[in-house]
């Protein structure tokens, strides 16, 4: 089955230390998504970067980084991912978001669909 429409991607960049009462501030991001019954959510973890502090991250032999950059990507629907912004104000202390206009293209199997119904 195939499902298409409009929607939003929400990208969030964080460091892989940042915390969020304990926890990886990216994983709790995730099984947050999850629970708000967010269409879907993945995390990438970047070799390199840098952000506002202009201090250099990398995954290098070398200079091993206990802070590699961090994204989180989130796609539903425009009204969801304005409500899921909410609720990240008060976790995200330092990193950026940014939201983008996403044409969705959504392929379930018969057997997924038969699971969720």
């Amino acid at each position: 089955m195939k499902l298409q429409g409009r929607g939003k991607l929400l990208k969030i960049y964080i460091g892989e230390s940042d915390k969020w009462h304990g926890e990886n501030l990216f994983n709790t991001i995730v099984k947050m998504a999850k629970k708000e019954g967010m269409a879907g959510a993945t995390v990438y973890r970047g070799i390199e970067g840098f952000g506002a502090s202009s201090r250099l991250h990398t995954a290098k032999i070398l200079r091993l980084s206990e802070d590699l950059p961090v994204i989180v990507e989130i796609i539903d629907s425009e009204e969801k991912i304005n409500n899921f912004l909410a609720k990240l104000d008060e976790m995200i202390k330092e990193g950026l978001i940014i939201l983008l206009d996403v044409e969705i293209i959504k392929y379930t199997s018969k057997e997924h669909n038969k699971q969720e119904g």
